[in-house]
This record gives structure tokens, C-alpha cells and sequence, in this order.
């Protein structure tokens, strides 16, 4: 429901605190190395990969541990992806288990997300393809900037990078995605 997708993507102070109170031990955890066994059934897997690429961005935003949890969540979905474990996840746990390719800013994650998002939305049912078509839309923005400046401009700020010229530009009147 689009009520969904606003507690998912739109987030905010509230819905950051709120996540930070109920879940904020675990995702420390995560960030920290631990929760290893949840790794052994892709169920597991799935709330691993939340707790460390959508919760981390939640409990903290705008600062450089947001972004802490990325290389592991990335090497969980990859290993997913690489014995097939994703087909055993109904179609929102995938939407879920490919953000951290979305997320990625490593030019052949972002590619391998537009082509999961795109697999996905050819393969679902029809009453499911405007939603996936949306995701498709986001993964292919992401990937563009990704392609356009080998990174995220609007990470800049909360990991201390400069920004170019260009990403000033860009920053003014691109997309803005969260973080």
C-alpha cells in the first residue's frame, strides 16, 4: 500500500525514531559484525540485509554510519543472488533484498539491480507491474548517477567528500534519494 511506501522511502524524524527505538540494538549488532546466524535461511538473510542497508539509513542519517552496513549487506545479497536463494522470497522481500544493489555505488551492482528489477517486474503478475515498474524507474536513476559521477553526490556531505563542480549542479536540481 502506498501507506507502506511512505514508512519505507519516505521515513522522516518520526519514523527514525521510531525504528531507532525498536530496532536499534539489532542493527548495532549488525553493523558490528554479529547476527551471523541469521544468514542461514534467506528469511534470515532478508532482516539481516534490512537491519544493515534500511535501518542503518534510518537511525543514522545524514552521518557517515549510515552507510556502514553497505559492504556486508551487498556480499549477503550477492551470495542470495549467486545460489538463486532470491526466488524463494514472495516479491517484496526481493524488492527488499535488491536495495543494497540500488544502494551500491559500484557500477556493476547498480547494473545487476536494474537487471533483478527488471527480471522481477517481467515475471510478476500484471496487477504488480506499475508498483515494479516504479522500483525499475528508481534502480535506473540510481544507476545513472552512479554511471554519471562513479558515487552518490548527496552522500558527500555526511562522509566528508568534496563535492565536484558538476555534483554542486547536480545537487541544486538532481533527484535526492534519503541520504
Amino acid at each position: 500500500s502506498d501507506n507502506r511506501d511512505d514508512l519505507w522511502f519516505a521515513g522522516g524524524p518520526k519514523v527514525d525514531a521510531t525504528i531507532r527505538e525498536r530496532f536499534g540494538p539489532a542493527v548495532a549488532q549488525a553493523l558490528d559484525g554479529g547476527l551471523g546466524h541469521w544468514e542461514r535461511d534467506i528469511e534470515g538473510r532478508l532482516a539481516l540485509v534490512l537491519l544493515l542497508d534500511q535501518f542503518a539509513r534510518n537511525i543514522h542519517r545524514g552521518q557517515p554510519h549510515a552507510f556502514a552496513g553497505d559492504a556486508r549487506a551487498q556480499q549477503l545479497v550477492q551470495q542470495a543472488l549467486a545460489s538463486g536463494l532470491d526466488r524463494h522470497l514472495a516479491t517484496v522481500g526481493r524488492v527488499f533484498l535488491y536495495m543494497p544493489l540500488v544502494h551500491a555505488e559500484n557500477l556493476a551492482l547498480q547494473d545487476e539491480a536494474v537487471k533483478r528489477f527488471q527480471d522481477l517486474r517481467d515475471s510478476s503478475p500484471p496487477e504488480l507491474h506499475d508498483k515494479l515498474e516504479r522500483n525499475l524507474h528508481f534502480a535506473r536513476l540510481h544507476r545513472d548517477i552512479v554511471l554519471r559521477f562513479g558515487r552518490f553526490p548527496h552522500r558527500n556531505a555526511a562522509l566528508g567528500r568534496e563535492s565536484t563542480a558538476e555534483e554542486v549542479v547536480f545537487l541544486k536540481d538532481g533527484p535526492r534519494f534519503g541520504q
